[in-house]
């Protein structure tokens, strides 16, 4: 049984990567901010199992999977701050940020 060809994979990773990257440029909240970058890590592990089908090779998909992991540590780090900072009643803007300047 053959699936859709690369083309497609490919077409749909660049719209997720466009999607995240449009999300990182224009919203503001940290949480959507993480959520973009979620789904532009993604897209970018669409890409990776597309060509490592394309090509018969499994190293694409142990890629994929080990920047799964990073990006579940990631967005842990991130919502625990975010947590903290609506904890203690600070200004949720990205662009006013600068109390984790050190």
């Amino acid at each position: 049984m053959m699936g859709p060809e690369i083309n497609a994979y490919l077409i749909l990773a660049a719209f997720l990567f466009a999607t995240g990257a449009l999300g990182v440029l224009i919203r503001r909240s940290p949480l959507i901010v993480l959520l973009s970058l979620e789904i532009m890590l993604n897209g970018a592990n669409l890409a990776l199992i597309a060509f490592s089908r394309r090509f018969g090779e499994i190293d694409g998909q142990i890629f994929a999977l080990a920047v799964m992991a990073v990006a579940a540590s990631e967005v842990v780090v991130g919502l625990g701050l975010i947590v903290a900072m609506a904890r203690r009643h600070l200004d949720l803007d990205v662009d006013k940020l600068t109390t984790l300047r050190g």
